[in-house]
């Protein structure tokens, strides 16, 4: 019902406080289809969504392989990493825009002791976009990897074992047991990824309120 709703919406001049809702047919899409600004944030969107995913993937991919094994402090990194799934997505915005300040954040101050030039992280449009897509790979890589735990949870050892007496190495293994048995949560993982990136609204706007540009 609310999809139904906000279609019929969009098919009005809405207004909550007119009484009145003249019908306007495509009139609104007309008009947002010739908005340059709604092609330069889907344009924004689509780069945002294809260099934030993969990465989304492969460091949970990662992640989830580590820390499968016995690891020292197991359950401890995998909270961890968990954190910022469950945390408030625009308290964590904030705290990353003071992390990202180029005169008293942490990342600028470390990239100065490691010799690089003081950076306007939320302030060019260059580096404003790969900030935000630092932050949107942080948030979603918890989520990513606890998923992916639980699906190598069901790959079989015996198809391990199979392939050790086989001769296959820890690449081998990896690429024809551990892949092929993720396979559908990978694709899970995937979709899941890119409509949390396609919706990545409110992590920029409070960050760069929308720009610059």
């Amino acid at each position: 019902w609310p999809i139904a709703q906000a279609a019929w919406m969009s098919l009005h001049e809405w207004s909550f406080t007119a009484p009145d809702h003249p019908f306007v047919g495509l009139g609104n899409y007309g008009d947002l289809l010739g908005d340059s600004l709604f092609w330069n944030a889907t344009r924004t969107t689509v780069v945002y969504t294809i260099a934030a995913v993969p990465f989304q993937i492969g460091l949970a991919l990662a992640l989830a392989v580590a820390l499968n094994g016995k690891v020292r402090g197991r359950a401890f990194l995998r909270s961890a990493f968990f954190i910022p799934v469950i945390s408030s997505l625009a308290v964590m915005a904030i705290v990353w825009q003071f992390l990202f300040d180029p005169d008293i954040g942490l990342v600028s101050a470390w990239l100065l002791e490691l010799g690089f030039g003081r950076i306007a992280w939320l302030r060019e449009p260059g580096s404003a976009l790969v900030a935000v897509i630092l932050v949107g790979i942080w948030k979603m890589v918890g989520f990513n990897m606890v998923i992916l735990l639980a699906g190598l949870q069901g790959v079989p050892a015996e198809q391990y074992d199979a392939a050790a007496i086989d001769g296959a190495n820890g690449v081998q293994r990896f690429r024809h047991v551990t892949v092929p048995g993720l396979r559908h949560t990978l694709l899970f993982v995937a979709i899941v990824s890119v409509i949390s990136s396609l919706q990545a609204f409110d992590q920029i706007y409070v960050m760069t309120k929308g720009g610059p540009l």
